[in-house]
């Protein structure tokens, strides 16, 4: 093995097929196949059709991610895989394809975390991880505050969602405002031309005796929702502009000051902010202005990695390899709630599995 080991990761958490290569912490290949448009008319993903989706275009992202990055599969010292938490049907996809490439070239396997993926994958661009690090993570299906003291198997939650995550948050709102799914770029690229301070939309969970860390944005989607509805129902035109700057404001605030605030209390020095509303361009702005404010840096991926990938996931299990992590049992399954204190699922030794064949899937 290589000082620094070669790992291809699979994500399939929800509708993004996501195949990368990671060589220690450099990329080599980001390959992803995306279904949204066979969602979009939904409205939402359809756990059906994301896996449909995976099963037909695995194969042939896992070819152009090996082409991409000059390797061959038998050069890989390890197969990481999404094992959770996801839509249970597309995890299962990612498992499974996961578990036959690893058994045919008689690699290791490592089922990891897709939120824990999500913090490992800025090593690909800022370098290793501080230790500790504070991690403010946000995407369709996740707000959470996590603070990670070892990313291969330390990661504590400090806060979470109790509602509405808040990409969930975007997708609903800019339904109401009738501009497409998915919400979250659109609702960016409108509110870059509004005030957002033109409509006082409420912060949930800001209270003195609300919970510090915890998120709630169900009744800001209302509270936005209903002054919409108001307008229409008096004949009034909406300022799809203000709407959407006043609403990105008021989430984003609220996400940058408990992040912030947890630094503070923890005595943590560094946040480092993931998922797909980490593309945000208010977040981002927010963040590194409240973070320059208190001391703390701020580390955000670029856009295309702060989406699910399978470079996160190949980050997250080449420094399971890295650091002779136990690799993942054959009997690995996909689990829809896979907590993040579990940031990978160890297995038995997978000693044995250079004694099985290794077949001719690839030469």
């Amino acid at each position: 093995m290589a000082d620094e080991p070669l790992v291809l990761g699979i994500e399939t958490s929800c509708d993004e097929t996501g195949v990368g290569v990671v060589r220690g912490t450099t990329l080599l290949a980001d390959a992803v196949a995306s279904s949204v448009d066979e969602h979009a008319r939904f409205g939402g993903v359809v756990p059906e059709v994301a896996s449909r989706a995976h099963l037909e275009a695995m194969i042939p992202t896992i070819d152009r991610a090996l082409e991409e990055a000059g390797v061959s599969a038998r050069d890989l010292d390890g197969i990481a895989v999404t094992a959770g938490p996801g839509l249970a049907g597309a995890l299962l996809v990612g498992v499974s394809a996961a578990k036959a490439y690893a058994y045919a070239l008689g690699k290791p396997l490592y089922g990891v975390n897709h939120l824990a993926s999500h913090i490992c994958v800025d090593q690909l661009e800022h370098g290793a991880l501080p230790e500790p690090t504070m991690a403010l993570l946000v995407s369709g299906g996740h707000s959470s505050l996590l603070l990670s003291s070892d990313i291969t198997s330390d990661v504590r939650p400090m806060g979470a969602t109790i509602d509405d995550a808040a990409g969930e948050a975007f997708d609903k709102i800019a339904r109401v405002l009738n501009l497409g799914f998915p919400g979250g770029p659109v609702i960016d690229r409108y509110a870059r031309e509004g005030d957002p301070e033109a409509i006082a939309f409420p912060r949930g969970l800001t209270g003195p005796r609300d919970p510090a860390y915890d998120f709630s944005f169900s009744g800001l989607k209302t509270a936005v929702a209903r002054w919409i509805e108001a307008k229409r129902a008096a004949g009034e035109e909406v300022p799809v502009r203000d709407v959407a700057a006043s609403f990105q404001e008021a989430v984003v605030d609220v996400l940058t000051r408990k992040a912030v605030r947890a630094c503070r209390d923890e005595g943590v020095d560094h946040l480092m902010i993931g998922g797909g509303v980490a593309a945000n361009s208010r977040l981002r702005a927010l963040a590194q202005e409240r973070c320059e404010a208190a001391g703390i840096r701020l580390r955000v991926p670029r856009p295309k990695l702060c989406t699910d990938n399978g470079a996160m996931v190949a980050a997250l299990g080449a420094e399971m390899v890295a650091r002779g992590r136990a690799a993942s049992s054959w009997d690995l399954s996909a689990d829809s709630s896979l907590p993040v204190t579990d940031p990978h699922v160890p297995g038995h030794s997978h000693d044995h599995v250079h004694e099985v064949s290794k077949g001719n899937l690839y030469s």
